[in-house]
């Protein structure tokens, strides 16, 4: 029995150990498998994230380089000036260069012809297409399309056709379009100036020592809008077919607006014929009629063979030079001071102060005043007046600005000496330039007697202006009617204005061509509300300065309470 137990028992002890071994195993196995799976899910979870990290490196990779991705061709993300920036005289951007593209097609990538012209066809219409075609047939690389905007590159480049290339470049981009055309002027595609102050400039503006350094000139964008909108509805009002205008300062020669009109979009790049098109202030000669009359004054003043009260006894009502006759437009007394020659415009009178003066004083002035030469100014488009011969009744006529052409830049520039105490100013477009010494043409007593005889011009009754008189601005000038040089045809009526007269600081000229009386505007002629009697510059010329001065005046802070005075003491005197 003892036996029997202890085989039981052996049995008994071997099952147990068997069970024992394989409750282990299993185990075992189970702690291998879980293993297993855990580095299956580590080693996921790292190609995971390897993955998302090469992502991520490359889309920072792609953002911060600014790289074309539109083509295969490497191009350079570094944007090197080669020409100056223009700005204005308060740092605003007139021109400057920016990054463009040509199109063009190179006819050995071309793999359907007929689906390419076809493309162009519908998404180009205005392109070329059977030029085009003749050109693909040719196998020889061509543009079709120069100075491409952003939005035109894009279309291109939507078309999925890889023989269109696009050929980086730097354009010029003229941020005003037609406002300062005849005085920027415009560059090539090489960006060479051929036109303005991009050509006179040209030098200049490629300098590579300045490329940082913007150019700055005189002008003003704002008084520059302002005068060209005014200029441009004045033209409209009176159906002139063009005009002018130029502001500047009367001490130091800054040209703080230039308009001439019509104009041109400067970034279109269009070849202008049109004479019309011309820059009128610069390059345009003119008889400026009654104008003139203001220097004949001046000079009998400076050589004191009269003064501004001399009383011109019997003055006829028309002087008989060779087989012309002189008269006036309208009956003056045969009586006049010399101040009121001046005031009412009268022809007959200015006549007599020239036989005053003689030939020889009167073209010393001239000489010197270099009114019959081409002006100077950072411009190349300038007009030659024509040359003076005295012969018969030239003094005569010169004394109320006929038989003399000269250009409205340097009309103004003498204004400005006029008023300025009598120093000739050289105008220019260019700021914080070295001022040279100004020459003196007349004497301080005789500019201040002049300025107060112009301001009379527009504040009298008997004044030619008063539609420029316009409260807290004490503007002073004189009305001009002519006759374009050698065209009886083109009609010239200007006002040249000072303001504030009592201390000059600029000089505003106005000019219209060919104006036409506009029977339905009704002017308030000193408080008093009537229609244009005559097609003369006081009823349209005068007119557009005046709406012009209101609206500039605070621009160019002119205080009107520092008049207040003046006109207190002038209206109750």
């Amino acid at each position: 029995m003892k036996k029997k137990s202890k085989k039981n028992s052996n049995i008994n002890q071997k099952s147990f150990y068997f069970e024992d071994y394989l409750e282990t195993n299993r185990k075992n196995e189970s702690l291998k498998k879980s293993n297993n799976f855990q580095d299956r899910i580590y080693i996921l979870f790292f190609f995971f994230f390897s993955l998302i990290l090469i992502f991520s490196i490359k889309i920072s990779h792609v953002s911060l380089n600014k790289k074309d991705l539109y083509f295969e061709e490497k191009q350079t993300s570094q944007f090197s000036l080669i020409r100056r920036d223009i700005v204005d005289r308060n740092d605003v951007i007139i021109s400057r260069n920016v990054n463009t593209f040509h199109a063009a097609i190179d006819p050995k990538l071309v793999k359907d012809k007929k689906n390419l012209l076809l493309k162009l066809r519908i998404n180009f219409p205005e392109l070329p297409i059977k030029e085009i075609e003749k050109k693909l047939s040719e196998k020889k690389y061509f543009r079709i399309k120069k100075r491409i905007d952003q939005i035109e590159k894009d279309k291109f480049w939507s078309l999925g056709e890889k023989a269109i290339k696009f050929e980086p470049f730097q354009a010029r981009m003229y941020t005003h379009g037609d406002l300062f055309s005849h005085i920027v002027g415009q560059v090539d595609y090489d960006n060479f100036g051929i036109s303005g102050v991009e050509k006179y400039l040209d030098r200049e503006l490629k300098d590579k020592n300045n490329l940082g350094k913007p150019l700055k000139l005189t002008l003003d964008s704002n008084v520059q809008y302002i005068i060209k909108k005014e200029l441009d509805k004045g033209i409209k009002t009176f159906d002139a077919t063009g005009g002018a205008a130029l502001l500047m300062n009367v001490n130091n020669g800054d040209i703080i607006s230039l308009v001439s009109l019509p104009n041109y979009n400067i970034n279109q790049r269009s070849t202008i014929k049109d004479d019309n098109f011309i820059n009128k202030i610069t390059k345009g000669v003119y008889e400026l009629g009654s104008i003139f009359k203001t220097f004949t004054v001046a000079i009998a003043l400076e050589n004191e063979l009269v003064d501004t009260d001399t009383i011109i006894k019997e003055i006829p009502k028309k002087i008989k030079c060779s087989i012309h006759e002189i008269t006036d437009i309208k009956e003056h007394p045969k009586d006049l001071s010399v101040e009121d020659i001046l005031v009412r415009s009268s022809n007959v009178g200015s006549v007599v102060l020239a036989r005053k003066i003689g030939t020889e004083k009167y073209n010393e002035f001239i000489k010197k005043t270099k009114l019959t030469i081409s002006p100077e100014i950072e411009l190349e488009e300038k007009g030659d007046p024509h040359q003076l011969k005295w012969n018969k009744c030239k003094l005569e006529t010169i004394s109320f600005g006929h038989g003399i052409t000269t250009t409205p830049l340097q009309a103004t520039a003498l204004y400005a000496a006029i008023s300025n105490g009598g120093n000739l100013i050289k105008p220019s477009l260019i700021k914080n330039r070295k001022i040279e010494k100004s020459e003196k043409i007349i004497s301080k007593d005789t500019s201040d007697k002049l300025s107060k005889i112009l301001r009379k011009v527009v504040s009298s009754h008997d004044g030619t202006a008063s539609l420029a008189d316009i409260d807290g601005y004490y503007v002073g000038g004189k009305t001009g009617t002519a006759e374009s040089y050698g065209s009886k045809k083109n009609r010239i009526n200007s006002f040249m204005s000072i303001f504030p007269s009592n201390k000059p600081n600029y000089t505003l000229f106005i000019m219209l061509e060919n104006p036409k009386i506009n029977k339905d505007l009704i002017y308030d002629y000193r408080g008093i509300k009537t229609k244009a009697p005559y097609n003369t510059s006081g009823w349209n010329s005068v007119y557009v300065a005046g709406k012009i001065i209101e609206k500039i005046g605070p621009i160019l802070a002119i205080n009107n309470e520092e008049f207040t005075d003046l006109y207190v003491a002038e209206k109750f005197n």
